[in-house]
């Protein structure tokens, strides 16, 4: 259990010592915020049922954060692992080489909750963010959201041979993702025929998922965003299980 702590310990400083991830996923999202938040402020809107462009962003912003660490974190670490020999030479030592990939999963949700902290607790101070929703149950869709993505994560690192691959085509499914789901921009503000083509992607539905629990809806108003959710976390699991290489 030492051996754990001490290696998520490790993981955590190399994450921070990591510009890229660090940046998008905790500082990227308070720019966007505080740009958009100053240009529009927080009054309330009738499209978006009498809350403010702020209130309708902090919990996209949040969509967008897990996809950082998804769809870039996760596969650019352990490719860069497998591909410097880390993974391969872990299987060395007294500790299981998944205590690796644990401890690292656990730095990476512990950042993207920090990252949806101090968003939502920049939003409060600067704009007077409102929350209508339960705590309890916002948080448990975050933690499916994220496993979700970070499944995805795996299922990449997988098939990409090297960091410099995994980073590529992360950067490929992000920024597309982001503007086209809602997470950067509201779906509400969003053409039809864009919105048709927003449910095909998968963060759409962590956008949705989170946006309605945090305006009070429940999880069975969003039965389909937890059946996509679920369903892409246990057919990542499958697909990283018959494509995970440790060298």
């Amino acid at each position: 259990m030492e051996a754990l702590l001490k290696l998520t310990w490790t993981e955590a400083k190399l994450f921070l010592r990591e510009p890229q991830a660090f940046f998008f996923t905790l500082f990227f999202p308070l720019v966007l915020l505080f740009v958009y938040g100053g240009i529009h402020g927080n009054a309330p809107k009738l499209m978006y049922a009498g809350f403010g462009t702020v209130d309708v962003s902090v919990p996209s912003y949040t969509a967008m954060i897990i996809a950082t660490s998804g769809l870039i974190s996760i596969p650019v670490i352990i490719a860069t692992y497998r591909e410097s020999g880390v993974l391969r030479r872990f299987k060395a030592t007294p500790l299981a080489p998944m205590a690796l990939l644990a401890a690292d999963v656990f730095v990476i949700f512990m950042m993207t909750t920090m990252g949806m902290l101090l968003l939502i607790v920049s939003a409060r101070i600067v704009f007077g963010l409102r929350f209508t929703g339960n705590i309890l149950s916002l948080a448990l869709a975050f933690s499916l959201s994220c496993l979700s993505f970070f499944s995805l994560g795996f299922v990449l690192s997988g098939l990409m041979r090297t960091a410099r691959t995994a980073q590529i085509v992360g950067m490929t499914l992000f920024f597309p993702m982001i503007m086209l789901s809602g997470a950067a921009i509201p779906l509400e503000t969003m053409p039809e025929r864009i919105r048709v083509y927003s449910n095909f992607l998968p963060l759409t539905y962590v956008v949705k998922f989170l946006k309605g629990l945090w305006f009070g809806g429940t999880w069975a108003e969003h039965g389909t965003e937890v059946l996509v959710l679920a369903g892409l976390f246990v057919l990542g699991l499958v697909v990283t299980a018959k494509t995970f290489r440790w060298d």
